[in-house]
């Protein structure tokens, strides 16, 4: 069983960024793809961004792309979702996801169907608002 932990979230003002972070203490992240994922109560999770155990390649939701950036550090086996330009719409429960798949197709595919990622952490919430 592989356990995550997200943190970083909170709450900021329109415009103002936060940075989430996701570890798997015993689990090697940059080998397998992980995404993030979030959820408004009452609605489907939405897939935001995922990186590749494969080859390192990105993708990301049309409605974040251009204001968040998942990356990933090994040193420390972290994946992080840096998410600028915030806007009261991003408020959500994010969570991390992660599968014993490393390939970059299937991550792509993944972002859209979050059903298939095996692995979920507890969340953190977001919040964004005036």
């Amino acid at each position: 069983q592989v356990q995550l932990v997200e943190s970083g979230g909170g709450s900021v003002q329109p415009g103002g960024s936060l940075r989430l972070s996701c570890t798997a203490p015993g689990f090697i992240l940059e080998y397998y793809c992980v995404g993030w994922f979030r959820q408004v109560p009452g609605k489907e999770r939405e897939g935001v961004s995922c990186i590749a155990g494969s080859d390192g390649s990105t993708y990301s939701s049309d409605s974040v792309k251009g204001r968040f950036t998942i990356s990933r550090d090994t040193a420390n086996n972290l994946v992080y979702l840096q998410m600028n330009s915030l806007k009261s719409e991003d408020t959500a429960v994010y969570y991390c996801a992660t599968d014993t798949i490393r390939d970059s197709s299937w991550c792509s595919r993944a972002l859209r169907s979050s059903g298939d990622y095996a692995f979920w952490g507890q969340g953190t919430q977001v919040t964004v608002s005036s």
